[in-house]
């Protein structure tokens, strides 16, 4: 099991952005640094906020890059780069369209599925894939013309909101499985949970 190292949350700076289903993993990750106490800082050569704290009792770093969401992994691959950091011990936090408001999931690896937050930080880890997801539902528009204005122009309502900040409250026991590293305990009782 290989602990947790850096989590970051994805997303597009400034307030046009604000509240859009785009920048939720942002969000989670700044509600995370929040509950945990970690103050986030704007470092130019990181492209991004950072921060170093416990979340449970494993010391993480934070990261919300500044960048624009496609490219991601310029702060993403910056970061690994100086600490020398293993993708895998790496936790991306992201919009999915896959799942409806309210469900979050966990995945290890695997493709980019169209998101172009994603593709930006595999290539800025050396082309790895090898990262962790926190995938965060945010539905889908219903038709392909429609995803860039529903995912980066029209703010969340009110309701959706509401569900995806509840499901990204992650159980601290959840939390604690997943920053050790044990992801198959973290998954299971995450994906379990009718409420998550």
């Amino acid at each position: 099991m290989e602990p947790l190292k850096l989590i970051v949350g994805l997303g597009n700076p400034g307030p046009q952005y604000e509240r859009t289903r785009h920048n939720v993993g942002a969000v989670w990750v700044q509600a995370l640094a929040d509950s945990c106490g970690i103050s986030l800082s704007q470092d130019s050569k990181f492209k991004g906020s950072i921060g170093r704290g416990l979340v449970g009792d494993q010391e993480v770093r934070l990261l919300i890059p500044s960048t624009f969401m496609n490219l991601s992994g310029e702060s993403v691959g910056a970061v690994q780069r100086f600490y020398k950091l293993t993708t895998a011990s790496i936790l991306v936090g992201y919009d999915e369209m896959a799942f409806e408001p309210g469900i979050v999931r966990l995945k290890k690896g695997g493709g980019d599925n169209g998101h172009n937050g994603i593709k930006s930080v595999r290539a800025g880890c050396g082309n790895d894939a090898e990262f962790h997801r926190l995938r965060i539902g945010v539905g889908h528009p219903g038709d392909r013309s429609r995803v860039t204005a529903y995912l980066t122009q029209i703010k969340m309502p009110e309701t959706e909101r509401s569900l995806v900040d509840a499901a990204t409250q992650i159980p601290s026991d959840i939390l604690a499985n997943m920053v050790k590293g044990d992801w198959q305990a973290a998954m299971n009782a995450l994906h379990a949970n009718p409420e998550v």
